[in-house]
């Protein structure tokens, strides 16, 4: 057994997916939404004694190492490495040659991690930074759960460390652990006498630091108090949250999160006992880190200083503002609401439930949790609404009796309820702005009709339109490979009804050329199996592929397929007996039928159409017969 199926044996599909979504048991599979798009209604299926996932909307579908490639971004390699532990597998060590660069990277990380971790408690050089830490409340067990650590303040110090553990100076350099001199063909240390934050990914493993000056040093400092690693082949900061790695569990138990700026406040939080909060470093959250967090939670809390929470409300009226607001009221909004871009990415607002912690007795949560834990625990179970939060900001100690005040009131608070998908939510905060403001409601709704009427699609021309004709042609396509895929599952869980599908499907009927060819070739195995076709056999229909199929893809395609429709069967027709299942077909069979016969209208049209225009009277004879014969079958499937 190779290490890949090793690593497959020992593991269960279905606690993983949990490590990302909730799954509900249904039947003899567990189901939920799909992770990888949009959608009300579950259609992702995990099956345990197959050990394979599909999506039955998006398509997506394999084993546990196509998951964790899909929800993490990673390369196959990548993925061994990250499941082998959870496995209680022990990875061989390969060829240095053959190792991908990013997993020399992350060991270089990993080392200097440890380095650093090193130097700051057992040396004496690093004892101000240490009890800098305790200082600021860290427990010993905190320092060393997070590997807190200490840079010396030296050129070449974490350089010579990994050069002579046989890294090369590009790897380090890479690894964003050292600077190119310029014009010169050599490399210094990045972090020199700071406090070291690691960085980890989502999955533990750390890919950057934070550094933060000694205090010490303070002063004389230049570069600024805090300074991160570079982006890097192993750090996306737009794909990292500083603590995700041991808050999601934690998240999810709670169903919320708790969005915090610094690492400070999230270290501080977790050793207090709050233990679901991740820190942005002082950045936006960004699509990739808001996808991210939504796999625990749509509830997001904010807890940054008053000012910041602010602008994290106007934030709804700025960018956001760019999917309805033209271009000069954008660039008003933007003037109007200043550094809107710092907290938060506009695709936020549209998809999570957004609060604000007010944090008491600090400026941030950090100095709030010294000063009393109960109080940061306080603040958040008293968390506000961003909406509240901004009306209460716009009009505190605002004259309202100045007509002036009013309109910038409106304009303000109406570009952040423009965004509001929701209508009954919309719908509350128009009317309480109209109630404040004292003016009619019916205004305030014109201003968010016309809005929205700006952003409607326009066709410019001929060609604009015919492209939607041919999305929208693209959806009945795939829509029809659906019932295709509906009518293979139910004769392969219901093999006694074969005989009437054959009877009223030709293969030219379905759509994709794999569910043809595998139509085919399941009419053939029923046609050799006759006698025995009661109780559908997975493995001998497999067997029989086999032996009957020279072309490998082929056989493979076909045989994830066979998967993929038991899965289906299980997920939309569990529950249905023989006689259910029969009635499931006809109604099946007769959509196939009338979408099969209106592609077929529909070419006739073109055909008729081009015919005319070439005066062939002749083929339009033959045309306009080939459609009354094809419009009789469409009446006949209504009767």
């Amino acid at each position: 057994m190779d290490q890949k199926d090793e690593i497959k044996s020992r593991l269960d599909l279905v606690e993983i997916i949990r490590e990302y979504i909730p799954l509900k048991a249904v039947g003899v599979n567990f189901q939920a939404r799909c992770p990888f798009h949009r959608e009300k209604t579950p259609s992702f299926v995990v099956s345990p004694e197959r050990q394979i996932w599909k999506c039955f909307g998006c398509g997506k579908g394999g084993d546990v190492f196509s998951f964790v490639m899909e929800m993490d971004g990673l390369s196959f390699i990548e993925s061994l490495r990250q499941l082998a532990p959870k496995a209680g597998v022990q990875l061989q060590r390969q060829n240095p040659r053959e190792i991908s660069r990013r997993n020399n990277l992350l060991d270089i990380m990993d080392l200097a991690v440890r380095y650093y971790h090193k130097i700051l408690t057992e040396t004496e050089s690093a004892k101000p930074a240490l009890e800098y830490l305790r200082g600021r409340g860290l427990s010993d067990d905190t320092i060393e759960s997070w590997k807190i650590g200490y840079s010396r303040d030296s050129w070449d110090d974490i350089f010579n460390f990994l050069k002579n553990k046989g890294f090369s100076e590009q790897e380090i350099f890479l690894s964003g652990l050292t600077i190119k001199k310029e014009n010169a063909n050599s490399y210094y240390d990045r972090f020199r006498g700071r406090v070291m934050f690691p960085i980890n990914d989502y999955n533990g493993n750390p890919v950057a630091f934070s550094a933060r000056i000694s205090p010490q040093k303070e002063a004389m400092e230049k570069m600024g108090k805090y300074i991160n690693s570079p982006q890097s082949p192993i750090y996306d900061k737009s794909r990292i949250l500083f603590g995700l790695d041991k808050a999601k569990q934690f998240i999810r138990e709670e169903d919320s999160v708790i969005i915090v700026e610094g690492q400070m406040d999230m270290i501080s939080s977790y050793q207090a006992g709050v233990k679901n909060a991740v820190a942005s470093s002082g950045t936006a959250l960004s699509a990739d880190q808001v996808k991210l967090l939504k796999r625990y939670t749509d509830n997001f809390l904010f807890s940054f200083d008053v000012d910041a929470a602010g602008e994290l409300a106007t934030n709804r009226g700025g960018d956001v503002a760019r999917e309805f607001v033209d271009k000069e009221q954008l660039t008003e909004a933007e003037d109007n609401f200043g550094r809107i871009r710092k907290y938060v990415d506009p695709t936020l607002s549209h998809d999570v439930n957004m609060k604000i912690i007010q944090v008491p007795g600090g400026k941030d949560p950090d100095e709030c949790i010294r000063n009393s834990p109960e109080d940061w625990k306080k603040a958040i179970k008293n968390a506000t609404s961003v909406m509240d939060y901004y009306f209460d900001k716009t009009f505190t100690n605002l004259d309202l009796s100045d007509i002036s005040n009013k309109k910038k009131a409106a304009a303000k608070i109406l570009k952040v309820v423009i965004n509001i998908k929701n209508i009954i939510e919309q719908d509350t905060w128009l009317r309480r702005l109209a109630e404040k403001l004292n003016i009619n409601e019916q205004s305030l709704r014109d201003v968010v009709i016309n809005a929205k009427t700006k952003k409607q699609p326009r066709y410019n021309n001929q060609t604009e339109l015919n492209n939607t004709k041919k999305i929208n042609l693209k959806r009945e396509v795939s829509q029809l490979e659906m019932l295709t895929e509906s009518v293979f599952a139910l004769v392969l869980k219901f093999p006694q009804h074969f005989s009437y599908v054959i009877n009223y499907i030709k293969p030219e009927m379905l759509a994709g050329d794999t569910n043809r060819i595998f139509y085919k070739k399941l009419i053939v195995y029923y046609n050799n199996n006759t006698d025995n076709i009661s109780i559908f056999n997975l493995e001998s229909f497999k067997l029989w592929l086999k032996n009957n199929i020279e072309d490998e893809q082929e056989l493979a395609n076909l045989e994830e397929l066979v998967n993929v429709l038991l899965l289906l069967a299980d997920k939309d027709f569990y529950e249905l007996d023989i006689s259910k299942a029969k009635v499931e077909l006809v109604k099946i069979i007769t959509q196939v039928k009338r979408k099969f016969l209106t592609g077929k209208m529909l070419d006739i049209e073109s055909n008729l159409s081009r015919a005319e225009k070439e005066n062939d009277h002749e083929k339009i004879g033959v045309l306009a017969r080939e459609f009354k014969i094809i419009a009789e079958e469409m009446r006949n499937l209504d009767n």
